[in-house]
C-alpha cells in the first residue's frame, strides 16, 4: 500500500513539472514559429503606403486649397464685424446718456414750473410783487420752452430706440461670428450682413438733427429693422412632398401668417395707436399750461386781475403742468409707443419671412417643412 502511495506520488509530481514545463515552453515555441505568408503581405502592404503617402498629401493640400475660405471674403465679414462693434457700443452709450436726459430734464422743468407757480402765489399775497411776478413769468417761459423741445424730441423713446439698436446689432454680430465660424462665407454673406448694418442704421440713427424718427407719425407703422425680403415666384404642383412640404402644410402655414396679420401685428398696431394719441394730447398739453400759467403770473396785481383769476391761473396751471410733464415723462409714455412699434415690427419680420419662404421656387432652399409639421 505504502509502495503504491509513493508511486502515485511520483507519478503525480512528474505530471506537474510536465505540465509547468509545457506552460513554460508554450510561448517560446509560439515565438519560434514562422509564417513566411503573413509576413510578406505587411511587407507588401507597407510598400503600398509608402508609394502612396505623397499622393494623398497633394490630394488633401490642393482640396483644402480649393475648399479653403476666400481671404478678401474673410477680411470684408470681419471688417463688417469691427463696424458693428462699435455700433454697439455707441448705442449703448448714446442710449444710456438719453435716458439721463429724459430723468434731468423731468426733474429740472417740474422744479421750474412749482417754483414759478409758488413765486405767482407769493406775488399775489404781497400785492403785486414786480419782483416776484418777472421771476415767476421769466421761469413760466423758460420751461415753456424747455418743455416744447422735450416733448419733440422724447427722450425716453430715444433711449428705447437705441436699446433696441443695440439688441439688434449684438444678434447680427452672433450672426456673423456664426458664419465665419461654421464654413465657407461668400460674397453673397457679404452683401446680405453689410444690408442688414444698412437697414439697421436706418432704422435706428444715431444723431438727432436731420435724422431723427418722427416721434409723432400720422400713422403707427411697424418698425422695420431688416433689408427687403427677396421672393421668387415658383410655379405650384399638384403634389409636393419633397422636403416636407405638401399642400396641407402650406395651408396651415398661411392660415399662421393670417392670424399673424390680423390678430398679433395689428393688436400691437392700435396700443401703439393708442399711445401715440396720449402722447399727443400730453405733449401739447403741458406747454400749454406753462404758457397760459407765464400769461397768468405776468397779469398778477394788475388792474385787470379781478377776482384773484390771473392768480389761480398761474398756480393751478404750474400745478397740472407738472402733473402732465410726470405721466409724459416719468411714465415714459415715448417709451411704451416706440415698445408697441417694434413689437409689431417683430411680428411684421415674421410675417415677411414666411412669405418669402413659401414663394421661394427651390424646394431644397426652403426652411425644412419637417420641422414645421
Amino acid at each position: 500500500m505504502s509502495t503504491l502511495k509513493a508511486s502515485w506520488s511520483a507519478s503525480s509530481s512528474s505530471t506537474q513539472r510536465g505540465f509547468v514545463k509545457a506552460a513554460i515552453n508554450i510561448p517560446t515555441r509560439v515565438a519560434r514559429i514562422s509564417l513566411p505568408g503573413l509576413r510578406k503581405a505587411e511587407e507588401m502592404d507597407l510598400h503600398r503606403e509608402k508609394q502612396l503617402s505623397p499622393v494623398k498629401i497633394r490630394t488633401t493640400n490642393k482640396n483644402e486649397d480649393n475648399n479653403g475660405p476666400d481671404p478678401m471674403v474673410m477680411a470684408k465679414l470681419y471688417a463688417i464685424l469691427e463696424a458693428v462693434a462699435d455700433r454697439i457700443e455707441m448705442h449703448k452709450n448714446i442710449g444710456d446718456q438719453r435716458n439721463n436726459w429724459n430723468t434731468l430734464l423731468l426733474t429740472s422743468i417740474n422744479s421750474l414750473t412749482l417754483a414759478a407757480a409758488t413765486m405767482a402765489g407769493i406775488a399775489a399775497i404781497s400785492g403785486g410783487s414786480a419782483a416776484m411776478k418777472v421771476s415767476s413769468t421769466a421761469m413760466y417761459v423758460a420751461a415753456t420752452g424747455i418743455l416744447s423741445i422735450v416733448n419733440k424730441i422724447q427722450p425716453s423713446q430715444l433711449a428705447e430706440e437705441q436699446r433696441n439698436a443695440a439688441r439688434l446689432f449684438k444678434q447680427l454680430e452672433n450672426q456673423i461670428r456664426t458664419v465665419i465660424s461654421v464654413g465657407n462665407p461668400t460674397a453673397a454673406d457679404v452683401k446680405d450682413m453689410m444690408e442688414k448694418v444698412l437697414a439697421l442704421d436706418k432704422a435706428y440713427p444715431l444723431p438727432l438733427l436731420g435724422a431723427m424718427l418722427d416721434k409723432f407719425p400720422a400713422n403707427v407703422e411697424p418698425a422695420v429693422w431688416w433689408p427687403e425680403q427677396r421672393m421668387k415666384l415658383h410655379s405650384k404642383g399638384d403634389n409636393k412632398s419633397y422636403n416636407g412640404w405638401n399642400g396641407k402644410l402650406e395651408e396651415e402655414i398661411k392660415q399662421t401668417v393670417g392670424v399673424l396679420r390680423i390678430k398679433d401685428k395689428e393688436d400691437y398696431l392700435k396700443l401703439g395707436q393708442k399711445a401715440l394719441n396720449l402722447n399727443k394730447f400730453l405733449a401739447i398739453a403741458g406747454p400749454t399750461l406753462t404758457g397760459l400759467a407765464a400769461v397768468g403770473s405776468a397779469l398778477v396785481g394788475s388792474p385787470c386781475d379781478e377776482g384773484g383769476w390771473a392768480v389761480g391761473m398761474a398756480v393751478v396751471g404750474g400745478a397740472l403742468a407738472s402733473v402732465v410733464n410726470m405721466v409724459e415723462h416719468g411714465g415714459q409714455v415715448g417709451m411704451v409707443f416706440e415698445m408697441y412699434r417694434s413689437n409689431a415690427g417683430f411680428f411684421k419680420l415674421m410675417d415677411e419671412s414666411i412669405e418669402s419662404n413659401l414663394m421661394e421656387e427651390d424646394l431644397e432652399r426652403r426652411k425644412m417643412g419637417r420641422c414645421l409639421k
